[in-house]
């Protein structure tokens, strides 16, 4: 873009520190809570109630600060713009066959939503199945999920409004375009399931929250139904549930050949379930009770089909890197390895085309490998390079699959993978406005406090100078078994273009490692988290990529737990920290919607060890006044139920109480939003210009 001209430099009248913020008064309670032999006081805990008209008048008050800053930055309009113009380009969803249709969604450039399509052959005539910015005027409703009928004729799709994870679910004839009379509420943290005769589906639910709790309520007790086409939803019936247990949680699945269906039963988030079998005779739900294949909640087991009565199963049971094994249902309840653990970390396992086709994690870059149906391994299927590949759908008569690939420098490709001869064609590749060829991407490896090697990748314009003064970009998660591997983003595109260079951290937490690289980052252990986090800003700064001056820092979710905590502990690495949607009461973030489920990463104060260590390190509870901390941008949703955002606003009011510098302290609280899933288009270029611009702000980037 030759009208827009990059370059460092230090910024006069509207640095940093220059703008004069008057922060909204946030008034203090003397609520105080004990904890075993500790008093921890909340003087906030008025923020936790998002019906009241007080809890309105202070967003509406710290929006309307945080608006009038950032509309001050001179940085704001060039950025946004940039985004704008890196979000334009024609992005698709992987293909999937359905019967005699296959259907991928596509994204034109800067359509609030991606539209689902449908077509009679990969090259035939694409024609919209369903539009969902058509649901809504401002693009606040969104597609939740799309699962076509096994014939291809129906189409059970899920929707959500302005962010919420509660789902209504409908069924649409794609022959007439129409939709059926079926309407499913109250869903969450579930699919639709088909039974192979195509009468009905399994999905999850829970019961109707209480009056005024539907954003805030704890989720507990789900129970997995059977819906049939053309009946109300007070006549599904009830396939499991647990009356005694309020965490179990269940996600089915159906074998290929239809004969079984196949319960994940979940208690938590870790990566730790239960599995259960029912039969399917003929392909339709009969009714009867879900047998127990393992029920003790000691390892991973997750399905991936069932062939000749053999159930095959992904798992880390005495694997913490995984393996593939496999148990006669007409036989004993004993397992069978035929894939070994080895090297590398099993991350997904498909039956596909008569072949077992496994992916795997080297240092945080996508392995993918092709086995016969004993476990024999075939050959590897090459990828581009060093990056992500993801998908590899299908059921065991299949004979294709399709595949994405990405880099943090490429956007995501589309492949089909031939199953027969492992030949790789291209299926869609974008084009966009962002030069892969003008970037690059280095793994590099850091030592945390404890020696541990921790992968990181750094992208930047090629020819990048060692100098100390790069303003860089550093991103990280580092929990729930989540793996940060390398992937294209328009918001690193955008950071990268503006002169940045943005880093990419696979933190412990994670499952780049497997199991115990998981564990290494949880509960008592969590500190080893942002130990790495810290280990990668010093080594950036030891070998001359940037200076704390130039240095910030981004996460969302559990990532935004992981910014709040490190600026708390080391605030002089930093410029400046964004903190996304994060947990940052560590001592009440269990009491609601999902929150429980995430004891198994961090554990909950009603435990005194646990206590100790969650309040060691809670971004609430550690805010040091007196200390100069890095400018802060917190963002949240007022509708993100899944991290309610009370957490943000206890956090924002408290920074802003506190003694820490004149840089700016500020929350930015969007509307008719959630936790991130299903945002329109236009919110994320606002959203995520307005961050690009505050770190480019605090880090003295010129951006014209």
């Amino acid at each position: 873009m030759k009208h827009i001209l990059l370059v460092a430099a230090l910024l006069s009248a509207t640095s940093v520190h220059s703008q004069s913020l008057d922060y909204p008064a946030t008034r203090k309670t003397d609520q105080v809570d004990a904890y075993f032999d500790t008093a921890v006081a909340d003087p906030y805990r008025w923020l936790e109630d998002d019906n009241s008209a007080e809890t309105a008048a202070w967003v509406k008050a710290q929006n309307s600060v945080t608006e009038r800053y950032l509309a001050a930055l001179p940085q704001r309009q060039p950025v946004r713009k940039l985004y704008t113009e890196l979000m334009d380009f024609e992005r698709y969803g992987l293909p999937q066959r359905a019967g005699k249709r296959y259907f991928w969604t596509r994204n034109d450039g800067l359509q609030q939503h991606s539209v689902l399509y449908m077509a009679d052959s990969l090259t035939g005539t694409p024609r919209v199945a369903i539009d969902p910015n058509l649901m809504s005027a401002d693009g606040t409703v969104a597609l939740s999920g799309i699962v076509p009928s096994p014939d291809g004729k129906l189409l059970a799709y899920g929707i959500a409004g302005a962010g919420s994870d509660w789902q209504s679910w409908k069924v649409r004839d794609l022959a007439t375009g129409q939709d059926l009379a079926d309407d499913l509420q109250w869903v969450k943290f579930t699919t639709a399931v088909w039974t192979k005769d195509g009468k009905g589906f399994f999905y999850g639910r829970y019961d109707a929250p209480a009056p005024g709790a539907k954003l805030t309520g704890v989720n507990v007790f789900q129970k997995l139904y059977y819906h049939r086409i053309g009946t109300p939803q007070s006549e599904d019936q009830l396939v499991a549930e647990n009356r005694e247990i309020k965490e179990w949680g269940f996600r089915p699945t159906v074998s290929s050949d239809g004969r079984w269906l196949l319960i994940s039963v979940w208690r938590s988030t870790a990566s730790k379930n239960g599995l259960m079998a029912l039969p399917l005779p003929g392909g339709a739900y009969q009714g009867g009770t879900p047998r127990a294949i393992t029920l003790d909640f000691g390892a991973l087991y997750s399905p991936v089909d069932v062939v000749d009565n053999r159930l095959l199963v992904r798992t880390d049971e005495d694997a913490p890197r995984g393996r593939l094994v496999a148990m006669d249902l007409k036989g004993p309840p004993t397992w069978t390895t035929l894939v070994p653990e080895g090297p590398d970390a099993m991350t997904s396992a498909s039956a596909i085309g008569g072949r077992l086709l496994l992916t795997y994690l080297n240092h945080a870059s996508t392995l993918v490998r092709l086995h016969d149906a004993k476990g024999k391994r075939l050959r590897d299927i090459p990828l581009p390079g060093i990056g992500t590949a993801s998908g590899f759908g299908g059921e065991w008569q299949d004979r294709e699959t399709f595949f994405s690939y990405t880099s943090l420098t490429t956007p995501a490709e589309i492949h089909r993978l031939d199953l027969s001869t492992g030949k790789t064609t291209l299926f869609k590749r974008p084009k966009t406005a962002f030069n892969p060829d003008e970037f690059e991407t280095r793994r590099e490896f850091i030592a945390s406090k404890d020696g541990t090697r921790v992968p990181i990748f750094i992208a930047a314009r090629k020819g990048l100078v060692r100098d100390g003064r790069q303003p860089t970009l550093l991103y990280g998660y580092g929990g729930f078994n989540v793996s940060q591997t390398p992937g294209y983003s328009v918001t690193a595109a955008t950071w990268m273009r503006m002169g940045g260079v943005y880093v990419l951290a696979s933190l412990r937490g994670g499952g780049e490692y497997g199991a115990d690289w998981h564990a290494a980052g949880t509960l008592l252990r969590k500190q080893n988290v942002f130990d790495d986090f810290i280990g990668a800003a010093e080594w950036l700064i030891a070998n001359k990529i940037t200076s704390p001056a130039r240095l910030s820092i981004y996460g969302g979710s559990n990532g935004g737990l992981l910014v709040g905590a490190v600026t708390n502990q080391r605030p002089e690495l930093f410029a400046a920290a964004v903190p996304a949607v994060g947990v940052m009461d560590m001592l009440r973030y269990h009491r609601f919607t999902i929150g429980w489920a995430w004891a198994s990463d961090y554990g909950t104060s009603d435990d005194e060890a646990q206590f100790r260590a969650l309040q060691a390190y809670s971004p609430l509870h550690n805010i040091r006044s007196g200390t100069h901390y890095p400018a802060v941008l917190v963002t949240t949703a007022d509708h993100d139920d899944r991290v309610v955002p009370a957490h943000s606003f206890k956090y924002t009011a408290a920074l802003q109480a506190a003694a820490t510098g004149p840089a700016p302290k500020l929350i930015r609280i969007e509307t008719k939003a959630g936790h991130g899933a299903g945002k329109p288009t236009a919110k994320i270029i606002e959203e995520r210009g307005d961050v690009l611009a505050f770190l480019a702000n605090a880090l003295q980037l010129d951006v014209r």
